[in-house]
């Protein structure tokens, strides 16, 4: 260790075993960690930001009348289906406007299309939540990096100063401590993110889950108001 804080004190300095690159990398972290500490604030603004986006997202785009629609679904009410959707722009409103504009449709047909609305929705659900994942996921990382760069410049500054005991150890806690505040700033970061990402996941999986609930209930009206057609028509006789 001495002889890395030596090496490191005076630029261009080498000793017995150290190589160009150790030199180069140990004068790299004894710079200021501070830009960490920046790199987290960062984040947490954007993490802020996106939290108040999604969740404006989100509660805009609820559906409204859930249990009346599933009853008008049931029984084959879709013009006042229909009517009850008109202004909604959620992802079950999205999904069900396209198969109701398909009710005289085959019902592979509202299905296909039903699936393919469901997807392109479901795109806009899922964006930034990556973001927040990765954040929650590295934040403590960068943070424990930050920390280990504090500790490092912390025990440089000790060995170019001449104090012993008491004066040491204060010397010693105060720039771990320091050192610590990296780690601590990457955990305040990390959980909110994590927190928002599971929760905005969820949400997002409940209604993924009603709008595919809801479509199979419409193909389900549609094709047992189809099968009462036929049998309503009955067999034609022959002249």
């Amino acid at each position: 260790m001495n002889t890395w804080i030596q090496a490191s004190a005076v630029p261009g300095a080498s000793a017995e075993g150290l190589g160009w690159l150790t030199q180069t990398l140990l004068g790299a972290t004894l710079g200021s960690v501070e830009w960490v500490l920046w790199l987290l604030v960062a984040l947490s603004v954007a993490c802020v930001a996106i939290m108040l986006e999604r969740g404006a997202f989100y509660f805009v785009r609820r559906l409204r009348g859930t249990g009346e629609l599933f009853l008008l679904l049931a029984n084959a009410q879709w013009d006042k289906a229909h009517a009850l959707l008109q202004g909604q722009k959620g992802l079950e409103a999205n999904t069900l406007l396209v198969g109701l504009s398909l009710v005289k449709a085959d019902a592979k047909v509202a299905e296909e299309n039903m699936s393919a609305a469901l997807a392109k929705g479901k795109i806009g659900f899922e964006r930034y939540l990556s973001f927040l994942g990765t954040v929650g996921s590295n934040a403590p990382f960068i943070g424990l990096f930050g920390t280990v760069l504090g500790i490092i410049k912390a025990f440089h500054d000790l060995g170019r100063q001449n104090i012993q005991g008491a004066d040491m150890q204060q010397t010693i806690m105060t720039g771990i401590s320091e050192a610590l505040v990296a780690t601590a700033v990457g955990l305040a970061v990390a959980i909110p993110a994590v927190v928002a990402f599971n929760a905005f996941t969820r949400v997002m999986k409940n209604r993924m889950g009603r709008a595919q609930a809801l479509a199979h209930l419409l193909l389900g009206s549609m094709g047992h108001n189809g099968a009462t057609s036929s049998e309503n028509k009955g067999p034609k006789g022959h002249a």
